[in-house]
């Protein structure tokens, strides 16, 4: 078939294919790749480009973190702080809003994903406890950690793309060129979207208490995962590092991890019980979104997107609405890294053509793209693995009842970065 052709094909597949993912959310994974598949066999991704389609840094980053997380569950440390966190607050509405505060800090430097495996188990040690759902709590942890991902420049990939599109470092992210940067508008809308869990839980006000703290068995697990947010940071500070640098970064403190809990114990069954902990459900389902994002990137459909834009109109708060918006709506449903990748070289060209600040239409596009894929299940890595901890614990949640969270939070956090961002770079 001709390149039009195509294009029209992989454009439908991929509609059906995100449909497919929203309303059968228990056959996910087995959706995605399938998908995936399809795409490959009818042409739209080269066989020879499957494998650098796959974000294999995350998919590493992943696997290591949940192997370690399982080392840090079972020393018990989750559960003392679920216990310190029940002891400090008053009712379930503030220990759920407490845990999405504390993800929100830890994801401003952590990649969303390995902050959402961090967090969530003490989530569920509290919901164990109180004997209550966990889903609310994981979801906002999810959302909160995905909404500080655009804070720096190590918070998120789509950060670190628009740093090394733009010229800037860490620092950029806090105050450039005189001005404020995006740390302070995200935190604006950090708090905006704090008031809307504040409404959404406002009837959450049973009481929490504990008879006793729990007991930490080793605390050797609680530095791996110290030692592994600390390298993370670290390594982000220097240029042309490896390309999988910080999935290496996590699967070697697993290694490290398991190697000395078998010299320990002397139990071999120690790496069984972590494999098996791996959610290997959830990498195949990030796997074949890879693929599927890849493939309509390769064909063109993407590219359009952006091309759109630029025929529109010449007004600039026209073009800058559309690119928030825009990106929010294509967000909730395309991975935001080929999406924000493909974007900043055209936002720029926009720019020039329109003699308007750059900054304005980049921190704008950052915004839409990163906040926005808070909206659905499926917009977002940490969305994605938060749920995956929930199907695991045996909760599977629809995503209308993910959405019924979301999209409030999303769209008061959004709403306050695209009134400040404009306000600012203007």
């Amino acid at each position: 078939m001709n390149s039009e052709t195509l294009k029209l094909v992989v454009l439908i597949i991929f509609i059906v294919t995100y449909l497919a993912l929203l309303f059968f959310p228990n056959i996910r994974a087995f959706i995605a790749i399938s998908s995936a598949f399809v795409f490959v066999m009818i042409g739209a991704l080269p066989v020879d480009k499957i494998f650098y389609t796959v974000n294999w840094n995350v998919i590493m980053m992943i696997a290591g973190t949940m192997g370690t997380v399982y080392l840090f569950i079972e020393s018990k440390m989750p559960a003392l702080m679920a216990d310190v966190i029940i002891e400090k607050t008053p009712n379930v509405k503030w220990a759920v809003i407490s845990l999405s505060l504390f993800a929100g800090i830890i994801s401003a430097f952590v990649d969303n994903v390995a902050t959402v495996l961090m967090v969530a188990p003490i989530a569920l040690d509290i919901s164990k406890k109180l004997k209550i759902s966990p889903v609310s709590s994981v979801i906002a942890i999810a959302i909160a950690s995905n909404l500080q991902g655009a804070a720096t420049l190590v918070g998120d990939a789509t950060s670190i793309l628009l740093g090394g599109y733009a010229g800037m470092d860490f620092m950029d992210f806090f105050f450039f060129q005189g001005k404020v940067g995006m740390f302070w508008i995200v935190q604006l809308g950090a708090i905006a979207s704090t008031l809307v869990l504040f409404f959404i839980f406002r009837k959450d006000n049973q009481p929490i208490h504990i008879t006793e703290r729990a007991v930490v068995t080793d605390y050797f697990p609680s530095i791996l995962l110290s030692g592994t947010v600390i390298m993370l940071i670290l390594v982000s500070f220097f240029p042309d590092k490896p390309e999988f640098i910080n999935g290496y970064i996590c699967m070697a403190f697993l290694v490290v991890g398991v190697i000395r809990e078998f010299i320990k114990t002397r139990d071999a069954s120690i790496f069984m019980r972590v494999f098996r902990e791996i959610d290997f459900i959830t990498l195949l389902l990030l796997t074949g979104l890879f693929i599927v994002i890849g493939s309509i990137t390769e064909v063109g459909i993407v590219n359009d997107i952006g091309n759109l834009f630029v025929s529109i109109s010449d007004n600039t708060f026209i073009i800058y609405t559309l690119i928030v918006w825009s990106s929010v709506i294509l967000s909730a449903f395309i991975d935001n890294i080929p999406y924000i990748a493909t974007m900043l070289p055209v936002v720029s060209a926009i720019s020039v053509a329109m003699n308007v600040d750059p900054n304005l239409f980049y921190f704008g596009l950052l915004t839409g793209a990163t906040l926005g894929g808070n909206l659905t299940p499926i917009g977002a890595s940490a969305n994605i693995t938060g749920l995956g901890i929930l199907r695991k614990e045996g909760y599977d949640v629809k995503a209308s009842q993910f959405m019924k969270m979301s999209v409030p939070f999303t769209l008061a956090a959004v709403t306050t970065g695209y009134i400040l961002v404009w306000l600012i770079w203007s």
